[in-house]
């Protein structure tokens, strides 16, 4: 949809309400109350008209929007407006190709903790300039209202409300992508570097083992149990030294 001229909408009367629409939770203030919420709100807001947003905001909390619903590249709802019929509003976002897909998956196996954070459905805000939308080639907005404005404020009330679910459940971000979490959590486990032809890993150079710095058990016990211990099995103290001695020898070759 590409924006056209302005129009006036007084012909077409008020919004007509709706019993059981969408109920945002946001009554008042900006829309997005996590990172992933609000993130996304500026995105759109970067790139679409001022005005329809402001009146989008509006439709979301009257409860305009009849039904929503994410879907890979695209969220999709019925809006109602003035006319009798509500109108079918489709905010879309470009899929990832497999060249975008190759370079999140690589993010996310090069950040030790991410996928593990990732499938606990605590998306990580710092995949945000991978999978928010960067330009309004990113977007598209599109209605059948009669309102030509990019976006509408039919689709502009579904941008609110996809905020407030991604809010909830940041992981729609990727379902927004057309990412499959599966296929994320597939492409990060899988082993690009490894040879084919050496399927058993005979040819592969593995990193050397870390040094570890040896201490000898004794050096960290609480040296008065240790006595106590050894007077309970030794005849006098003259023998309960020697056995301490004899501990710390018995370590010490242990170091060698």
């Amino acid at each position: 949809m590409t924006p056209g001229p302005p129009r006036d909408f007084s012909q077409y009367g008020k919004r007509r309400a709706v019993q059981g629409g969408v109920e945002t939770r946001n009554r008042r203030g900006a829309f997005g109350r996590t990172w992933w919420g609000r993130a996304f709100v500026e995105a759109i807001e970067e790139h679409a008209d001022p005005g329809r947003m402001t009146r989008g905001k509006t439709y979301a909390r009257a409860g305009q929007v009849v039904a929503m619903r994410i879907e890979p590249g695209a969220v999709t709802a019925e809006v109602q407006g003035s006319q009798p019929r509500p109108f079918t509003s489709v905010l879309t976002l470009r899929t990832f190709d497999d060249e975008r897909i190759a370079e999140l998956i690589d993010t996310v196996r090069a950040a030790p903790g991410m996928l593990a954070e990732t499938v606990s459905g605590s998306l990580p805000t710092s995949l945000g300039p991978l999978l928010l939308p960067r330009s309004a080639a990113d977007l598209d907005f599109d209605c059948t209202c009669p309102d030509s404005g990019w976006p509408c404020k039919h689709v502009a009330a579904v941008a609110f409300l996809t905020a407030e679910r991604l809010d909830e459940r940041p992981l729609d971000m990727l379902t927004l992508r057309g990412i499959d979490l599966d296929t994320l959590i597939a492409g990060v486990e899988s082993r690009p570097d490894l040879d084919p032809d050496d399927l058993y890993g005979d040819r592969l150079e593995l990193p050397a083992l870390p040094i570890v710095e040896y201490r000898a058990a004794p050096d960290d016990l609480d040296p008065v149990p240790l006595r106590r211990a050894l007077r309970a099995t030794a005849e006098d103290e003259k023998t309960m030294s020697a056995g301490l001695r004899d501990l710390n020898v018995v370590y010490g070759r242990l170091a060698d």
